[in-house]
């Protein structure tokens, strides 16, 4: 079924004429309706408007924003950049962020407002990522069609080569997390000589290619060549930052896409846990403007050496180990955690689901109880023996001694738990059967998708960020 419907359309299901849905669209009088090359389009679930007294009129609603995401996983960024999702009230800063209109939910929680951005392009490599991506997006009202199970290299070569519209047109803004396990300081550090093809398995080739998984961000700039969006934004872990010099090369090939076209500022690390992530998740982001799009006023700030803080595309951290009348405390994980029941007593499947993986001693990567009163380490794409504890036993040197005197057993973080600690909403499923073509979502697939994503809060700031300076940035 299509998203989007024409004024004629509309005129006949509403039983009006075309020139009436034109005027209700020039008034702003239809949520989500936005005009391109000239056409209306209309969300097919909109509702006639009411009529007004002669001379009043409401706010025009602003089009959408239209993004393309690369390497989508599971969705974290996509979520992020719609907003429209539920987060702790102690995560919300609004000192830093008064134009945060959330609604309160109750006193812990609040929802964030929606945002201008829509995903319209998805993709990733793994089925079970596009299995969940779908079960929950689609719930949002976007269509099935929207996710590509394919490897973005195949993508860019299916269009180039045979002349195919894999990727839709008029693209405002495209993101992508290209993969991070070659630049990562928990893997081998491979960086662009990985030894992993572009679809993630080994490849047979005795030299570093520009298909293989180190130097898939080549692809997410070929993307970029063909649909030049007005802005990109790329992440990345923060090990990549110290790798020889990984960052400044992928900068300047950035920066060379469109003959020179795009303009790429300095590259920042930025740690969640200063966005009300209750996590310790440090991660570089890459911002690219297209130069053609920019106001000359946003073009000369953003080339200055030191960018004006109000052209700054970074949004400004909320929270801080050391609070002020400004920056909240961190948010712990205590916090993001309560209110959940213990597996046995949970009707959630992903609160039920958790590694039963045996400990294996401290020398051993996640093997370690998490602090409830501190930020979580950083959730990690593990398999089920080196998830983090959420409760050690006395004799494995567990410390939630009131815990453990009720009889709770120890046991390693549910897939609700790191869901929580990556500011994934509940109402996101993660443990999934098969239907209707999409593969099954297990513990063990859900745990690698979780801590392969972006935090959806800190992908929200992101997108806030750029709102906000939409116009301040871009020609109409």
């Amino acid at each position: 079924m299509n998203r989007f419907l024409t004024v004629c359309d509309i005129a006949s299901k509403w039983e009006v004429s075309p020139r009436k849905i034109q005027l209700y669209c020039k008034e702003g009088r239809i949520p989500g309706a936005f005009k391109q090359g000239g056409v209306w389009f209309i969300p097919s679930q909109a509702t006639r408007p009411i009529h007004l007294k002669p001379g009043v009129k409401t706010k025009p609603i602003e089009p959408p924003l239209r993004v393309l995401s690369l390497f989508s996983g599971c969705g974290g960024m996509d979520l992020g950049f719609e907003g429209g999702f539920s987060v702790l009230n102690a995560a919300i800063n609004k000192k830093i962020n008064p134009d945060w209109n959330s609604r309160t939910i109750d006193k812990h929680w609040s929802r964030l407002q929606k945002t201008r951005f829509q995903t319209v392009f998805a993709n990733d490599i793994r089925a079970d990522a596009k299995s969940a991506w779908l079960n929950y997006f689609r719930s949002r009202g976007t269509p099935s069609t929207t996710y590509y199970l394919e490897s973005i290299v195949d993508l860019v070569k299916l269009q180039k080569e045979n002349n195919l519209p894999i990727f839709p047109s008029n693209i405002d803004v495209i993101t992508g997390g290209f993969p991070c396990q070659d630049f990562s300081v928990a893997g081998k550090r491979k960086g662009f000589d990985s030894d992993k093809s572009h679809t993630g398995k080994n490849k047979n080739l005795d030299n570093p290619s520009i298909e293989n998984r180190g130097q898939l961000y080549i692809w997410m700039r070929e993307v970029i060549a063909l649909v030049q969006p007005r802005v990109f934004i790329a992440e990345n872990v923060k090990g990549l930052t110290n790798l020889n010099d990984v960052k400044e090369i992928i900068e300047h090939d950035f920066a060379n896409v469109c003959d020179g076209g795009y303009l790429v500022i300095p590259a920042r690390v930025l740690n969640a846990a200063e966005f009300g992530v209750p996590q310790n998740r440090e991660r570089v982001i890459f911002f690219g403007f297209r130069k053609s799009a920019l106001k000359p006023t946003a073009l000369a700030a953003l080339t200055c050496p030191i960018i004006p803080s109000e052209y700054d595309p970074y949004p400004i951290p909320t929270h801080a180990t050391f609070p002020t009348a400004d920056y909240k405390p961190l948010v712990t994980t205590r916090q993001a955690l309560d209110g959940l029941a213990e597996p046995q007593q949970s009707n959630d499947p992903a609160q039920q689901k958790y590694s039963k993986a045996k400990f294996m001693g401290k020398h051993c990567q996640g093997q370690i109880e998490i602090n409830l009163d501190g930020v979580s380490p950083t959730i990690r794409s593990e398999h089920h023996g080196n998830i983090e504890y959420r409760r050690l036993s006395q004799e494995n040197g567990g410390t939630h001694h009131d815990e453990l005197a009720t009889g709770l057993p120890e046991r390693r973080l549910t897939i609700r738990e790191c869901a929580r600690l990556q500011t994934f909403p509940d109402d996101y499923e993660f443990i999934l059967p098969a239907v209707k073509g999409l593969k099954n979502v297990s513990a063990s697939d859900a745990y690698k998708l979780i801590g392969n994503a972006v935090p959806p809060l800190l992908g929200y700031h992101l997108a806030k960020r750029l709102e906000n300076n939409w116009d301040m940035y871009f020609k109409k």
